[in-house]
């Protein structure tokens, strides 16, 4: 039987409409969809002929390990049939593209990846904070604030650092962001659910971050710290208002 063929598609944060078109068409031909859990349920609305197979993770909790999920990309592919990897946010940022590509590579398998709005940009659209600002925020870091070994190891290497899973330890990374150099008036803003219709976006500095956590509990989260997380200056009477 012919190798068939498997398309990451990075489904953008939070609503349903937030995937790109190429994306949605991509669904739309898939006869098997293994689907993260922080895509929206709606997209299976889209995939109504596919096979969905839930293989999401959560914070620490490992729903799925890794090595299951190759299996299935592998397993379904071999069997000839359309595989779609449907991620949050964008594959290719902190979404083990990379381990799931050489899986099926070695078994030659095809593939081919679509890319997604990730939560860092989501964030920034939903507390109206723009991650670059001429002159004065020309770079970005992304890093995640999970590892394996539950360490969370806060850096400063840009102008705006952005921290992906960081809802469970906003305590543990306001300390560690003083620690390596963050002065503690430094601007913090927090987003849980970016891009969904609850979002939460809260205000803080880096010596208030802890402060965030009960707002933000239980919810999925993005910390942006440095000129990012600075209120955005508009004209008088555009009638944009930054949220709190």
């Amino acid at each position: 039987m012919p190798s068939g063929h498997v398309v990451f598609i990075g489904a953008g944060p939070g609503a349903a409409d937030l995937i790109t078109l190429r994306g949605l068409a991509a669904l739309q031909r898939a006869q098997v969809v293994l689907a993260d859990a922080l895509t929206d349920p709606a997209l299976r609305e889209h995939a109504p002929q596919a096979e969905w197979i839930d293989v999401g993770k959560r914070g620490f909790a490992h729903a799925t390990g890794q090595a299951r999920i190759n299996a299935l990309l592998v397993e379904h592919a071999l069997a000839g049939r359309q595989v779609a990897r449907l991620k949050g946010g964008d594959p290719s940022i902190f979404g083990r593209l990379e381990e799931e590509l050489q899986a099926l590579a070695g078994v030659g398998v095809s593939c081919e990846v679509i890319p997604g709005v990730t939560a860092a940009v989501a964030a920034a659209a939903q507390s109206l904070r723009p991650l670059t600002r001429r002159g004065q925020g020309r770079t970005v870091a992304l890093t995640t604030a999970m590892t394996l070994q539950h360490a969370l190891q806060a850096g400063h290497h840009a102008d705006t650092e952005v921290f992906y899973m960081a809802g469970q330890q906003l305590g543990a990374l306001a300390h560690s962001l003083s620690a390596c150099g963050w002065p503690s008036d430094t601007a913090v803003s927090v987003v849980s659910r970016a891009g969904c219709a609850d979002a939460r976006v809260s205000t803080h500095n880096v010596g208030t971050l802890a402060e965030a956590a009960a707002e933000h509990a239980g919810r999925p989260a993005v910390v942006t710290v440095g000129v990012g997380a600075t209120p955005a200056t508009v004209a008088a009477g555009s009638g944009l208002t930054s949220p709190a």
